[in-house]
C-alpha cells in the first residue's frame, strides 16, 4: 500500500506565500475607475506567483499533493465585475500547468461551502455553477483539468434529507459536462453522512472523497471499513487513486474544527484499517498549519512498525 501526503493552499514553511490575498467589491468600488482594473491585476499575479512558489516548494519536499486556492482570482465571479483573468495572464497559467505536470502534482480545487445544489432558491444554484465552471476554467487554462478534481459537499437539508437530495440531483444537471465529469463529493460534519455521500456519488457515477474527521463527528450506523470498498470502487471511473481527508479535532469541546496539527493517534487506527484493503491512497491534510501539519504527520506514521517512508511526501507499508 502507498499513501501520498499534501496539504491545502498556503505554506507556512514559506515567508509570505499567501496565494489567496484577496479585493472585497467594497474596496473595488472605492478605487479610482481607472485603477481598479489595475490593482485587481496586481493581485491576482500575486496569487499566482505565490502558488508557482509553493508548487516549487513541493516539488522540493516530494510533495506530490496540493490543493490550489480557490482565492486565486479576486472577484472572478462577482455579476458587476467579472473579467477576463485569462488573457493577461496567459504565461502565467501555462507555467503552473507545467511545474505541476513536471512534478507529478495531483492538484485540486475545493470550493467555499456557498458552492452548492441543494438550495430552493434558483439564484443559489446558479451561483453554484458559475463557481463551478470558475475552478473548471483555471485548471483548464492550467491544461491539467483532466487529472483534477473540483470537490464540493452536498449542502443543507433545509428540513427535508429525501426532498433535498432529489432536488440536488435535478440541480446538478445545470452543470456543463465537462464540469460535472470532474466533480466529486465530500461526507460532512453535520449533515450528509458516509452513506448518504456515498449513494449520492452512486447514483451521479462521482467519485467519493472521505473525510475521516467528519466521519467522527457525523458518524453512521455501520463501521466506516464496510463503507471503504464503495468509496474506492467510485474513483474507477476516473481511474485515480482515491483521496481522503485527514485532520483531527482541535479539542473535545470543539470537536469539528481543524486543530493546528494532525493527532497521529487520531488517525492512526484508519491508517491501519486501509492496510487491510491494500489500497493506495491520497491523504489531503486539512489542519492549520498546512504544510507543517503535514510533514510531521508523515514522520509519525512512518514511525510505525512495517511503515516505510519512500520520499519527502509518501509512505509505503
Amino acid at each position: 500500500m502507498r499513501v501520498r501526503l499534501g496539504f491545502v493552499a498556503n505554506s507556512l514553511s514559506l515567508w509570505d506565500a499567501s496565494p489567496a490575498k484577496t479585493m472585497t467589491f467594497k474596496r473595488y468600488t472605492q478605487l479610482p475607475k481607472e485603477d481598479r482594473m489595475y490593482r485587481l491585476k496586481e493581485v491576482t499575479r500575486l496569487n499566482l506567483e505565490h502558488t508557482k512558489r509553493i508548487l516549487y516548494l513541493c516539488a522540493a519536499h516530494e510533495i506530490e499533493l496540493y490543493r490550489l486556492s480557490s482565492s486565486l482570482v479576486p472577484l472572478a465571479t462577482h455579476p458587476e465585475v467579472e473579467w477576463d483573468f485569462y488573457s493577461p495572464f496567459q504565461e502565467e497559467w501555462r507555467e503552473l500547468g507545467e511545474v505541476i505536470r513536471q512534478f507529478g502534482i495531483r492538484a485540486s480545487f475545493h470550493p467555499n461551502q456557498f458552492t452548492l445544489f441543494t438550495s430552493p432558491k434558483q439564484h443559489v444554484t446558479d451561483n453554484a455553477a458559475k463557481d463551478m465552471i470558475y475552478h473548471y476554467r483555471m485548471l483548464e487554462y492550467m491544461g491539467i483539468e483532466k487529472d483534477a478534481v473540483i470537490n464540493i459537499h452536498i449542502g443543507g437539508s433545509y428540513g427535508d434529507k429525501e426532498e433535498t437530495l432529489v432536488r440536488f440531483h435535478d440541480n446538478l444537471n445545470i452543470l456543463p459536462p465537462e464540469v460535472k465529469d470532474i466533480m466529486t463529493l465530500e461526507n460532512d460534519d453535520k449533515t450528509y453522512t458516509v452513506e448518504e455521500t456515498l449513494a449520492a456519488c452512486q447514483k451521479e457515477n462521482i467519485p467519493m472523497v472521505l473525510d475521516i474527521h467528519h466521519h467522527e463527528a457525523n458518524s453512521c450506523e455501520k463501521p466506516l471499513e464496510d463503507y471503504l470498498e464503495d468509496i474506492f470502487a467510485t474513483w474507477e471511473k476516473r481511474d485515480l487513486v482515491p483521496k481522503i481527508h485527514i485532520s483531527s479535532p482541535k479539542s473535545e469541546k470543539a470537536f469539528r474544527s481543524h486543530a493546528d496539527l494532525v493527532d497521529p493517534g487520531f488517525v492512526e487506527p484508519f491508517f491501519k484499517t486501509l492496510k487491510t484493503f491494500d489500497q493506495d491512497v491520497d491523504f489531503m491534510i486539512e489542519a492549520k498549519h498546512k504544510d507543517l501539519a503535514m510533514l510531521k504527520l508523515i514522520e509519525d506514521l512512518s514511525s510505525i512498525r512495517g511503515v516505510k517512508r519512500v520520499s519527502g511526501g509518501t509512505l509505503e507499508w
